[in-house]
């Protein structure tokens, strides 16, 4: 009975440390073409990638129109403004 109460406990207490899990943003999808429309694949960072995935597949490779960057366009640096040092 313990040792039931114990293992009920310890996934309850488990369960609080999961994470939410969320949906994978990705800029590139693959499109496999087919007769009946063929599937997508969203899971591309780079242009290069989706067209290997194709590679002897057939089929082509579009922007993810769902796609939002999380932070800076990759391969871009922000610019940091500088400040003149103030004079007394």
């Amino acid at each position: 009975m313990r040792l039931r109460l114990f293992l009920a406990s310890s996934i309850i207490g488990l369960a609080g440390f999961a994470t939410a899990a969320q949906a994978q943003n990705y800029p590139w999808c693959a499109d496999y073409g087919g007769e009946m429309g063929g599937s997508s694949n969203c899971g591309f960072s780079t242009f290069e990638q989706c067209m290997a995935a194709l590679s002897g597949m057939g089929g082509f490779c579009n922007r993810n129109t769902q796609y939002v960057p999380s932070g800076p366009a990759p391969g871009t640096q922000l610019r940091r403004r500088h400040r003149r040092p103030r004079h007394r």
